[in-house]
């Protein structure tokens, strides 16, 4: 016999097992989630840490690299990888200095041991300073007057007189120095290092003395960039009377042209002399098309020239006569304006003697150019603003304008002042610019100074 009861007991037990069997599996479902969400939270947080370590590892790779150079500054032969306190390894590639680039360049990739395929790349330059990084480096007093402007870093390893307008440091090994007439003394005083009417001084932009920078260190060996220039650059001499005129063109090449004759002597001042001579081109004869050389090696003329035009690409230009004897130095004499074709192009122009702006040079000027007078000056003479021709036209000039750097021995100017601080000679207004690529790509073979160190970094992918 049935019993009613004992049916509806069996009934609600087989409903309670499905319950739990229902929501058992929700619960394991849910909990496994949980579980693989905890566990990839942990994994994430583990591979940051290691995404973090690889850094810090790559790093540890500059570091290292940092202390190989200074150990063995021209030894780049340490690639490869290498274990770091058992937590990973680094890998480090190197490029070594070339003529196009002074820099070396350092590349250390870092591994956690943890994560293996999570890398980190760390990019530096390493290097001494150019001497590009200044606007205007000299070796003796110089003075700046109310209608120059200065964009740039600027030092003096004598007195400066500061009246015009700055951006950036001015400094000078300097204390106290005597202040001549030169400098609009009369009679001569000391004066401190870096005086005048420039508003610099208020904005904490002289600083006085600070250490010389040994020009007699800086000086580039003519014979070495001779010797490449031979071996894989660009080389020219022949007995010429006057020298050669080299234009730079906007496709890569340059044309040379050989001086046959200038125009007719003219009186100026170098500033210790009147000298009766002419450094302006009257006729000449083209002679030969050259591409600039790609591995950045020089170009060598043993003789006076004359540039101008479109750089398009990097290039140092030297003129020189070796072996070198005072009374036969070359010179480098600016023609017209000179420009890049890009952001990328650069030119050094290394005289051994000076870099001359002409007589007939354009009332408006642009330079765009590292120049470095080894011996003598980068400037303009004093043409003597006199009726007749050609100074009553020449003599007194518009504007000149500078991108890059001014290294000159010598005293420098572009312009010269009477009595009553009135432009009489040269341009009567100065712009010069600092072209900051040039601290960290310099034009080739283009003088450094000072310690080697860390000039750029970057992480890359």
């Amino acid at each position: 016999m049935w019993k009613p009861f004992e049916l509806n007991s069996m009934k609600n037990k087989g409903s309670i097992i499905t319950l739990v069997l229902v929501f058992g599996s929700v619960f394991l479902i849910l909990l496994s989630g949980l579980l693989g969400f905890i566990l990839i939270q942990h994994r994430q947080s583990l591979q940051k840490v290691a995404w973090n370590e690889a850094l810090n590892i790559a790093e540890a790779g500059i570091n290292y690299a940092k202390w190989h150079l200074l150990h063995s500054p021209e030894d780049y032969d340490f690639e490869g990888a290498q274990e770091y306190a058992d937590i990973g390894q680094f890998q480090l590639d190197i490029i070594s200095p070339s003529g196009c680039d002074q820099a070396a360049q350092i590349t250390s990739t870092g591994f956690a041991s943890s994560f293996p395929q999570t890398q980190r790349k760390v990019r530096i330059k390493y290097s001494k300073p150019s001497l590009s990084q200044y606007a205007f480096l000299t070796d003796t007093n110089v003075w700046f007057g109310e209608e120059e402007s200065l964009k740039g870093p600027v030092h003096s390893n004598g007195g400066i007189r500061m009246d015009g307008n700055q951006n950036s440091l001015f400094t000078s090994d300097e204390e106290n120095y005597l202040c001549g007439s030169e400098h609009g003394c009369d009679p001569a005083e000391y004066k401190p290092g870096i005086w005048g009417a420039g508003q610099g001084q208020y904005e904490g932009l002289w600083q006085f003395p600070v250490p010389t920078v040994d020009f007699d260190l800086i000086t580039q060996d003519l014979d070495t960039l001779k010797a490449e220039a031979l071996a894989s650059g660009i080389y020219i001499t022949q007995p010429v009377d006057h020298g050669y005129h080299i234009r730079f063109n906007a496709n890569g090449t340059m044309d040379v042209f050989r001086v046959k004759g200038v125009k007719q002597k003219v009186w100026g001042w170098n500033g210790v002399d009147w000298v009766y001579e002419s450094n302006d081109i009257d006729n000449e004869e083209w002679q030969a098309n050259y591409v600039l050389p790609v591995n950045c090696s020089p170009i060598f003329v043993e003789n006076n020239v004359w540039v101008d035009g479109t750089v398009n690409g990097r290039a140092v230009l030297v003129a020189a006569e070796l072996p070198e004897k005072s009374q036969k130095m070359k010179k480098i004499i600016i023609n017209g304006n000179i420009d890049y074709a890009d952001s990328g192009s650069s030119l050094g122009l290394i005289s051994q003697s000076d870099v001359l702006i002409p007589l007939y040079s354009p009332d408006n000027l642009s330079i765009s150019a590292a120049m470095l007078a080894q011996n003598g000056h980068v400037f303009r003479y004093y043409y003597p603003d006199w009726s007749s021709e050609p100074y009553n036209t020449y003599a007194l000039r518009n504007s000149i304008t500078t991108y890059g750097s001014i290294i000159t021995k010598m005293f420098w100017t572009f312009s010269w002042v009477d009595d009553e601080e009135d432009v009489t000679s040269g341009y009567q207004n100065t712009d010069m610019n600092y072209d900051p690529r040039l601290t960290y790509s310099p034009p080739p073979r283009f003088p450094t100074s000072g310690e080697y160190e860390f000039l750029e970094w970057e992480e890359v992918k």
